[in-house]
């Protein structure tokens, strides 16, 4: 869930998500993919789902989370439609965002204002709902290490940490807070890991600028986009040295656009190039975060941003890039 979205949407609003105008803009039209799959994806079909964060697996799983409710949707990739996986409210978690399967195996549910981070397994029995110890939290998304997941808190500024073994998830602590950060962050957001497990990429919304952070020291640097662009995001997703990342921005014509950015990095994550932007989406849409799908890219049309949030609730492709 991105900055703007958060700001504006009150919990009420998202719970009541419903509206009477018809949606006026989608990703992408229904029907099938160039790649023999659903163009789009329906998560939910009543008012209020309010859907934000996504994991696709390479069982050609999809999993689709509600920062309304807490629930989580299931389907396939090859199927349109998402039936619910997790009840809302279950265990209570009554709003999730971000949904990551670690490298055992448990499924992740990152418990945005509930305080808590939820492990589940595949058959969706709760094995441990550990709590950030703060008064109020929001915990956005998160990334794995080899022994570890960080959680980025929205409202607190700070990065948790949990360490992990195959037989258990140890207690979340403040292992980053606001004061390590310059410029100071507003809204911590999208977070992955480096594939030699050196640094965190860590997006903030607010001065639109995302962190590279060294796990060994925690000493916290500005990733330098070239030709003074700018690269932020909610969702991230990091193929390599391509990072995606799910980002919104004044249109020319002065109204909000969603788009997804793709920037190439160095080989020390400390500067990156803009390679390629998708086709821009209205407030209609509001995209959050996206999952690599074989040959393409899915986001989660939240609506969050809406004026008018109508049913059904899509994923869809994102438009223009891949």
């Amino acid at each position: 869930m991105d900055r703007r979205t958060l700001l504006k949407t009150s919990a009420a609003a998202i719970a009541a998500g419903a509206g009477a105008v018809a949606l006026g803009s989608r990703a992408s039209a229904a029907g099938t993919s160039g790649w023999g799959s659903p163009a789009e994806y329906v998560v939910h079909r009543e008012a209020g789902a309010a859907i934000e964060g996504i994991e696709v697996t390479c069982h050609g799983e999809i999993y689709v989370t509600s920062v309304a409710t807490g629930a989580v949707y299931r389907g396939r990739t090859t199927d349109r439609e998402l039936r619910p996986f997790l009840p809302a409210g279950s265990d209570g978690r009554t709003a999730a965002t971000g949904i990551h399967f670690d490298q055992y195996g448990r499924l992740f549910v990152a418990g945005a204002g509930t305080n808590a981070l939820y492990v589940y397994d595949r058959a969706g029995r709760l094995l441990a709902r550990r709590t950030a110890d703060a008064e109020k939290t929001f915990l956005n998304d998160f990334s794995f290490t080899r022994d570890a997941v960080y959680v980025t808190d929205s409202a607190n500024q700070t990065i948790w940490r949990a360490p992990i073994t195959s037989e258990r998830v140890g207690q979340l602590v403040p292992w980053l807070t606001i004061d390590a950060f310059t410029p100071v962050p507003q809204f911590l957001n999208g977070i992955v890991t480096t594939p030699d497990g050196r640094y965190l990429l860590v997006g903030e919304q607010g001065a639109d600028v995302t962190y590279r952070i060294d796990l060994r020291t925690k000493a916290v640097s500005v990733v330098r986009i070239a030709d003074g662009q700018v690269f932020s995001g909610d969702g991230f997703l990091l193929e390599g040295r391509r990072l995606y990342g799910v980002w919104n921005r004044l249109s020319t014509t002065g109204e909000w656009e969603f788009l997804t950015r793709l920037v190439e990095l160095s080989p020390d994550y400390a500067t990156a190039r803009v390679v390629a932007d998708s086709r821009p989406v209205s407030t209609a849409v509001s995209p959050t975060t996206i999952a690599r799908s074989g040959r393409r890219l899915l986001w989660v049309n939240s609506q969050l941003s809406s004026p008018a949030a109508t049913p059904p609730y899509l994923v869809t492709e994102v438009p223009g890039l891949r």
